[in-house]
C-alpha cells in the first residue's frame, strides 16, 4: 500500500494539488471568457484579478497537500506559518483587485465625454477617491493581519490597544501634514468644489484638473506642463473654477486709440468681424468706451465663446482683425503722441505733431486725396462684400489638427449647457 506520509507522498500530493489548482483555473477562465463575449467586464476582470487569483489557488493547494502528506512534524509549525502569511498576502492582493474592478465598473457607467457632464464628473471624482481609499485600507488590514500571526506582535498589539489614546495623539502630531492632505482629498471628492476635468486658474496658471488623489492634485497646464499641488491647497486657498456649472465664458479685448477714432464705425466693424468666424458663440458682442483721459481713448470689446480655449483664440482673432481695420480704413484712430513747446515770450506755439507711423500715415492720406472715383468704387464694393479670411486656422487651440488636439485636453469633457441666448446689441 502506498505510504502518503513520506517524502515521495509529499511530492505526489503537491503535484496533485497543483493539477487540481490548474483545473480550477482553466474552468474559471472558460467561464470568464464565455461571459466576456457578451460584455466587456469579463475581459477587464480577467486582466485585473487573474494573477492574484491563480497564486491564491496555487498556494492554497500546495498548503493543503503539505499538511496532508508532510512526514516530519519538526518544522510543521514554521511551514504552516509561512503558508499562512502567503495566503494572507495573496488574499489581500486579490481583494484589492476585486474592489478596484468593481469600482472601475461603476466608473465605466459614467462616461464624461458627453455634453452636460457635470454630474458625471463629480461621480467620477468621488469613485476615484473611494477606490484609492479602499485600496489603502485593504493593504493596511492585510499587513496588520500578517503581523498578528507572530506571537510577539500579538502581545505588543494588546499593549498598543491599552495605550491607544497616547499613541493616537503622538501619531496624529507626527503625521499631521499627511493626514491633513488625506482628509482634504476626501473633502474635495465629496464637496463638489473641484472635479476631474475642471478648468481652473491656480497661481496665475490656467489648466485642467487631470488627477485627484488622497494627498495631491495634478493640474495639466495649457502648455503641457504639470503642476502638482497638495490637496490642502484647494481647501485653504481661493482659486478660480471656470467650469463650476458650465464652460461658457466672457472675455475682453482692450485698445488705447486716438481721439479721432469713431466708436460707431468700430462697433459696426466688430459685428462684421464676428460674423466671419465660428469661434464666437453668438451670445454677447459689446463695444464700449471705458476711459477717455490724457491722449488716448480706451475701447473695450466684450465677446463670448463656448469654452476657455475658444475664447482665447477669439480674443486674438478680434484683436488682429481690429488692428488690420485701423491700418487700412481708420488710420485716424491709430494712437499718436503730441508735443507742444513754449517760445521765449510764454506764448504757446504748436511746433508739430509726432505721429506713430507718420510716413505711412502721410502716404495713406495722399493716396486718399489722389485716388479717383474708380478707387472709391472699389472700396465701396469691398465694404459691401467683405472678403472671407481664414483667420480661424491661425489659433493656438483651433484651426489645425494639432491645435484641436491641444484644445481637446481642456474642452472634450467640458459641458456646453442650454441654448445660447441672443447676443447683446
Amino acid at each position: 500500500m502506498f505510504e502518503w506520509k513520506s517524502w515521495v507522498g509529499l511530492a505526489v500530493g503537491v503535484g496533485i494539488g497543483l493539477i487540481a489548482a490548474l483545473l480550477v483555473m482553466a474552468l474559471t477562465a472558460l467561464i470568464v471568457r464565455a461571459a466576456s463575449r457578451r460584455r466587456e467586464w469579463g475581459r477587464v476582470l480577467s486582466s485585473t484579478a487573474r494573477h492574484p487569483y491563480r497564486l491564491l489557488l496555487a498556494v492554497g493547494a500546495v498548503w493543503t497537500a503539505v499538511n496532508a502528506t508532510l512526514p516530519d512534524n519538526t518544522y510543521r509549525g514554521q511551514i504552516n506559518h509561512i503558508f499562512l502569511i502567503a495566503i494572507i498576502a495573496m488574499a489581500t492582493w486579490f481583494a484589492a483587485a476585486l474592489v478596484s474592478f468593481l469600482l472601475g465598473l461603476a466608473m465605466g457607467r459614467y462616461h464624461i465625454d458627453v455634453p452636460d457632464n457635470r454630474l458625471r464628473r463629480r461621480v467620477q471624482t468621488q469613485l476615484i477617491i473611494v477606490r484609492r481609499l479602499a485600496g489603502v485600507i485593504i493593504v493596511i488590514v492585510g499587513i496588520a493581519s500578517i503581523l498578528l500571526t507572530f506571537p510577539g506582535v500579538q502581545a505588543v498589539g494588546a499593549s498598543v490597544l491599552a495605550s491607544a489614546g497616547v499613541i493616537s495623539v503622538i501619531g496624529g502630531i507626527a503625521a499631521q501634514s499627511t493626514l491633513a492632505n488625506i482628509f482634504a482629498g476626501v473633502q474635495l471628492a465629496f464637496n463638489d468644489a473641484l472635479r476631474v476635468d475642471d478648468v481652473v486658474v491656480v497661481q496665475e496658471q490656467w489648466g485642467r484638473i487631470e488627477e485627484i488623489t488622497l494627498t495631491y492634485v495634478v493640474m495639466h497646464i495649457w502648455d503641457d506642463r504639470r503642476l502638482v499641488l497638495p490637496s490642502t491647497y484647494f481647501t485653504t486657498t481661493p482659486f478660480e473654477n471656470w467650469t463650476r456649472h458650465s464652460s461658457e465664458l466672457l472675455g475682453s479685448v482692450e485698445f488705447d486709440l486716438d481721439w479721432r477714432v469713431s466708436p460707431a464705425r468700430m462697433r459696426t466693424q466688430l459685428d462684421d468681424i464676428l460674423s466671419r468666424t465660428k469661434l464666437w458663440d453668438g451670445r454677447t458682442a459689446v463695444l464700449q468706451v471705458t476711459d477717455a483721459v490724457a491722449g488716448y481713448v480706451r475701447v473695450r470689446v466684450l465677446v463670448t465663446a463656448s469654452d476657455a480655449p475658444t475664447l482665447f483664440d477669439l480674443r486674438c482673432y478680434v484683436r488682429e482683425a481690429v488692428v488690420e481695420w485701423l491700418h487700412e480704413q481708420e488710420p485716424g484712430g491709430i494712437p499718436r503722441a503730441r508735443i507742444q513747446l513754449m517760445d521765449d515770450d510764454g506764448r504757446k506755439a504748436e511746433v508739430g505733431k509726432r505721429e506713430v507711423g507718420k510716413a505711412d500715415g502721410d502716404k495713406r492720406e495722399a493716396g486718399k486725396r489722389d485716388a479717383g472715383k474708380a478707387d472709391g468704387d472699389k472700396r465701396d464694393a469691398g465694404k459691401a462684400k467683405p472678403v472671407e479670411t481664414n483667420t480661424d486656422s491661425a489659433g493656438l487651440f483651433t484651426g489645425t489638427a494639432d491645435a484641436e488636439q491641444r484644445a481637446s485636453h481642456f474642452t472634450s469633457n467640458i459641458p456646453i449647457v442650454g441654448e445660447q441666448p441672443n447676443r447683446d446689441a
